[in-house]
């Protein structure tokens, strides 16, 4: 019996085809396809790192459906709109935002990862002069 309700098990996205040509090695064959771009050759290197890729968003998606089974509607369109709400406040244009709201409703704000380690406000490449910034967002410029 399924009651018309959505799995909880959410089911990855992978493609069932990596657009991979192989020759009689088992390996491109460069004198037919020509030299290979760096960039197709890296997206899809196995299917672990699409999975990987969209483990946030699949970890949601089943915390979502798990919260609507068990206490109904309500719940996830409440942290939904949490969420959408948190990702619409922030600082002035010219001031990095932490996104310390969103991670803290998410739970990240308990992981450390790369991203708080080289993603530091003193490595930013891209800094404009704060009148200059908000004049554009405005419309003035």
């Amino acid at each position: 019996m399924s009651f018309a309700l959505p799995s909880v098990k959410v089911k990855p996205e992978i493609p069932d085809h990596f657009g991979f040509k192989e020759g009689s090695f088992g390996v491109q064959d460069v004198m037919t396809n020509g030299l290979a771009s760096a960039r197709p050759c890296t997206d899809s290197a196995h299917p672990l790192a699409v999975s990987e890729m969209n483990y946030r968003k699949n970890v949601d998606k089943m915390n979502l459906a798990l919260l609507r089974n068990t206490q109904g509607l309500h719940a996830p369109l409440r942290i939904a709109m949490e969420q959408r709400s948190a990702r619409k406040i922030g600082r002035l244009p010219f001031l990095p935002s932490s996104n310390i709201m969103l991670d803290t409703l998410t739970g990240r704000d308990l992981e450390i990862g790369p991203e708080d380690i080289f993603n530091t406000a003193e490595f930013m490449e891209v800094s404009g002069q704060p009148h200059a910034v908000v004049e554009r967002s405005l419309g003035l410029l």
